[in-house]
């Protein structure tokens, strides 16, 4: 549905979820998704940005006494990616609405 009311990839609107999940602060107590729908290979999602990356998702949810296992951070990363792409799916309803949110 993204895709086609804002021609992006998923792999971009995956990239734009995460981020603007990563706005909103930590995952806290919010359930994560179930493992159903699109599989993707998370160096497709990243890229050469793979540090970059999990370095913004280790800000926004490692507790500084408890840091995260790679397992969960990977998970919680679902979970943003997830929790972004409904503020999309809210947020964007044609590809003007994504260049305004970029350029803010």
């Amino acid at each position: 549905m993204l895709k086609q009311r804002t021609g992006l990839t998923p792999n971009l609107l995956c990239r734009i979820a995460l981020m603007m999940s990563l706005e909103e602060g930590a995952l806290g107590n919010i359930p994560l998704p179930n493992e159903d729908g699109s599989e993707f290979n998370a160096y497709t999602l990243t890229g050469d940005n793979t540090d970059l990356f999990l370095s913004l998702l280790r800000y926004v949810e490692d507790n500084i006494d408890e840091p995260l296992e790679n397992k969960v951070l990977l998970d919680r990363m679902r979970g943003h990616i997830h929790r972004g792409v409904g503020a999309m799916s809210v947020r964007f309803k044609m590809p003007t609405d994504i260049i305004g949110y970029i350029s803010n």
